[in-house]
C-alpha cells in the first residue's frame, strides 16, 4: 500500500473542496432558488470546487511513497 503523509492543513483544503464539490452539485440538483441563481451559483461552487482539487492532487500524489 503506498502513503502519503499529510499536514493538517492540507487534510483542511481537501475536505474544503470536498465540500464545496457538494455543495455545488447540491444547488444544481434542488428547487428552491430560481432556475437562474441556482444554476449560477452550483456551477461556480462546483467548478471552484474541482478546480482547487487539481493542485492538491498533484501535491498529494507527489508526497506518496
Amino acid at each position: 500500500m503506498k502513503k502519503a503523509e499529510l499536514t493538517l492543513p492540507e487534510i483542511a483544503l481537501i475536505g474544503g473542496t470536498r465540500g464545496l464539490l457538494g455543495a455545488g452539485i447540491a444547488l444544481l440538483l434542488v428547487d428552491k432558488l430560481d432556475q437562474r441563481e441556482r444554476k449560477a451559483i452550483g456551477w461556480t461552487l462546483f467548478l471552484v470546487g474541482a478546480i482547487s482539487t487539481i493542485p492538491l492532487v498533484l501535491e498529494v500524489l507527489g508526497k506518496r511513497r
